[in-house]
């Protein structure tokens, strides 16, 4: 409203009904317009926030629900799917047509007999008459039946129509000669249930002859689909493999062209396989068990392994046939393709994290995408391979790994000019490298440390409440008993144990830790070239828990590495390809599975790339935390009395116990009940080496390996007699013309041929001796004496 200040003033002067003038306060007066309230209002900024914001929020919900899982894998098959219509329903129709051609030809074959005609035709080419006539027979009975079955069926279908067709016509004379409200009730209600069935069949019939086409082409697909995959859209059509992924169907097709005589008959007899396990997504593959029939192992299919890979449309890398449970049982897993050729990432603790070697450390990636936590504590290693394909790298990620445990303690000895472990000297307690013989004697000294620290622990463990069979989590924390697990890897460890000087020693020592150090928290990591049977001995294969193969030339490598009958078994690491695979690996061991196809973490150590350093540095800043440290330098010798050598010979004889002769089994039972520390694990061929290494071998008697005293006691006397011989050679080297001081008296007994001569000539000779003993190799009266002050002047 719009006023003049008159106007204000007059209402201010306004008197009221009393008489008396009212007092009003008037504030500040301000220039405005008239509002018309009937025009359209401008919405409030309120509501505009409103509106905007549910819109907002409207569009963000579709947004999501646009990008969520069921939706974007639903719009996949949809994108999928429009670009196979035309090649689906060209496949669909030829199905159709494959399906009524194949019921055609099962039809003319039943009503033609061809399967008898077919066993005929061989009879009379064999030459059977027997076996044609018994065709022949079962044919023309078989006719005599069939027909019999026809003409008993015609017969039906008639008396059907005599019986039927009179009542028909007396049904149809009544309804047309009398008028339903003049039936007898119930003949009026049997004519409503004619026409109400009548009714229904008008309705069910049209839809029955459209639908009988179309029930009619669906069985006829289903008869006509592929062996192999036809409708796999239906069940994983969002993969990039759709077209060759693997089913039941494409294994057993792929199974009956590997040329395998039991498996081609019973294929030609019509068998088919049975799946205990039916095909099924694991990891990034397809894995599926098969139960094979008579007279086909699962070695049989290994030994096709290529010819099996290319049926299925893979590398062989891709496909591995493996043993299950029986021979008869064949485990198959295969890769999608291409998912091994990738990496396997960057190694998870590279940059944080912290390791509990009871529980693992990260390895790599199983064939189905999993992260390994390969096992330390309570196992031992073997990794090998071609030069150059990842086992230093594989040796380092697990010592890497143990270096992040603070109660860990680890040793690295290297057979060879190699750096690669240099950035773990901080860490490490004992680390020697080189090729020469002091760092052969060093790596075997300190398995001889190990064995003593061994024995060590064992007395320990004796001493702990319930006498704990191994080292667990708990013990290893308390630091007073010093049970904390100890690592020691040795790189190159044939050149070790093919070392001329110190191999023999080393070999026996890493067998006896292997065999038994696992379970006082002892580990032995060993990485090789060269898994043969001459630079790695066969006891170590043989009682190593985890074994890794890289490629390999041939299967003497694989299976020193992996084990006995691992080649013919499937597992091989002869099909890793040179650089190709590199930093693959077959693995035994380290999981509950049969085998393991790894692809490694690689954590760089090379030109540029330092990944190893920055890794040491956070694993001493954990044990500085901790409140430990790593003894520089040369480790204190444990305290424990050192182990003494076994006379093995002595034993032998000491447990026939003069018996004149004792079965070879009898003395290996008799020896471990001695001494099991030493003998437990012996078999009869470390008796007979025991036994060869003193010039003896086992004798036959009564059909029987003996051992016979006589022997035993021939070989302790030449023992003796040469030990006699060696040590008097000892004291002829040391005489006085060597320059040593004697520490023997002169007065002794005169010579025996001085007794016999009466003459000074002995006396002048005894003189002469005596004036200068030097000459004469003779000895002062004391050890502080010397020569010429034998009279104490």
């Amino acid at each position: 409203m719009s006023a003049e200040p008159e106007r204000h003033e007059e209402n201010h002067a306004a008197l009221s009904p009393t008489g008396t003038q009212d007092v009003e306060h008037v504030g500040p007066v301000l220039d405005g317009e008239l509002i018309d309230d009937t025009l359209p209002q401008p919405r409030t900024r309120a509501a505009s926030g409103r509106r905007t914001k549910w819109w907002r929020t409207w569009c963000g919900a579709s947004g999501r629900l646009w990008r969520s899982g069921p939706l974007l894998r639903a719009r996949s098959v949809a994108a999928y799917r429009a670009r196979k219509a035309p090649l689906d329903v060209v496949r669909l129709i030829w199905f159709v047509l494959r399906g009524n051609g194949r019921w055609l030809v099962k039809f003319w074959n039943w009503a033609t007999y061809a399967d008898l005609r077919a066993d005929a035709r061989r009879a009379r080419l064999a030459g059977d008459s027997e076996a044609r006539r018994t065709a022949q027979e079962l044919i023309r009975s078989d006719a005599t039946a069939r027909w019999a079955k026809v003409g008993i069926a015609l017969r039906r279908c008639v008396i059907t129509l005599r019986v039927a067709a009179p009542v028909v016509a007396l049904l149809w004379l009544v309804d047309s000669v009398m008028d339903r409200a003049d039936m007898w009730p119930w003949l009026a209600q049997m004519y409503a249930d004619l026409t109400a069935v009548w009714s229904a069949l008008t309705v069910v019939i049209p839809v029955v002859l459209v639908l009988a086409p179309i029930a009619w082409a669906v069985a006829a697909a289903f008869e006509g689909r592929d062996r192999a995959p036809g409708a796999g859209w239906l069940v994983r059509p969002d993969r990039a493999d759709a077209d060759s992924w693997i089913d039941e169907r494409m294994i057993s097709k792929a199974l009956a062209h590997l040329g395998i005589s039991p498996l081609d008959r019973f294929y030609k007899d019509g068998g088919e396989l049975a799946y205990t396990v039916v095909a099924r997504k694991d990891g990034d593959g397809t894995f599926a068990q098969i139960r094979l029939p008579l007279g086909v192992t699962a070695d049989m299919v290994a030994a096709r392994r290529s010819k099996l890979a290319a049926n299925l449309g893979r590398a062989s890398l891709e496909t591995w046939p493996t043993k299950g449970d029986e021979d008869g049982l064949l485990d198959l897993w295969v890769a999608d393709k291409g998912v091994l050729q990738g990496g396997a990432g960057a190694w998870p603790l590279v940059h944080e994290g912290q390791v509990d070697v009871f529980e693992g450390v990260p390895f790599g990636l199983s064939q189905r995408g999993q992260v390994i936590n390969a096992p330390l504590v309570g196992v031992n290693w073997l990794i090998g391979g071609r030069p150059g394909q990842g086992k230093s790298a594989a040796l380092r990620t697990l010592l890497l790994g143990a270096a992040l445990d603070p109660t860990a303690e680890l040793w690295a000895f290297v057979m060879g000019e190699s750096p690669d472990f240099d950035p773990f000297a901080p860490r490490l307690t004992r680390y020697r490298m080189g090729m020469d013989d002091s760092v052969a004697e060093a790596a075997t000294q300190a398995l001889a440390d190990l064995l003593s620290e061994m024995e060590r622990r064992g007395r320990v463990l004796g001493e702990q409440p319930g006498r704990p069979p191994k080292v667990s989590r708990k013990l290893a924390d308390k630091r007073g008993l010093g049970l904390h697990p100890l690592v020691c890897g040795i790189d190159e460890c044939h050149e070790l144990f093919q070392h001329p000087k110190y191999g023999k020693k080393a070999a026996e020592l890493a067998v006896r830790l292997i065999k038994r150090g696992r379970k006082y928290g002892i580990v032995l990591l060993l990485a090789t070239q060269s898994p043969t049977k001459d630079s790695i001995p066969r006891e170590i294969t043989r009682n190593v828990s985890c074994g890794v193969a890289f490629s390999v030339a041939d299967q003497v490598a694989n299976d020193g590495l992996l084990g006995s009958g691992k080649y013919s078994a499937g597992i091989r690491a002869t099909e890793l390809r040179i650089n190709t695979d590199r930093g693959t690996c077959v693995a035994v061991g380290i999981t509950d599975e049969t085998f393991e196809l790894v692809r490694t973490f690689y954590v760089p150590f090379e030109d540029g790339a330092d990944d190893v350093t920055p890794v040491i540095a956070r694993a001493m800043e954990l044990i500085e935390e901790a409140g430990r440290e790593i003894e520089a330098g040369a480790r204190p010798q444990i305290e424990t009395a050192a182990p003494v050598a076994v006379d093995h010979l002595a034993d032998i004889a000491a447990v026939c116990a003069g018996e004149k002769r004792v079965r070879t089994q009898v003395v290996l039972a008799r020896l471990i009940a001695r001494n099991p520390e030493e003998y437990d694990g012996w078999t009869l061929r470390d008796l007979t080496a025991a036994l060869a290494a003193h010039g003896l071998a086992p004798a036959k008697s009564d059909g029987n390996k003996v051992i016979r005293a006589d022997d035993l006691a021939a070989a302790l006397a030449d023992r003796q007699r040469a030990g006699a011989d060696e040590s008097r050679e000892e004291d002829r080297d040391s005489a006085g013309s060597q320059g040593l001081i004697p520490d023997r008296s002169l007065t002794q007994s005169p010579w025996t041929d001085q007794r016999k001569h009466d003459s000074g000539t002995a006396g002048t000779q005894q003189r002469d001796i005596s004036e200068n003993p030097r000459q004469q190799g003779g000895e002062t009266t004391g050890p502080d004496s010397l020569p010429g002050d034998a009279d104490g002047s």
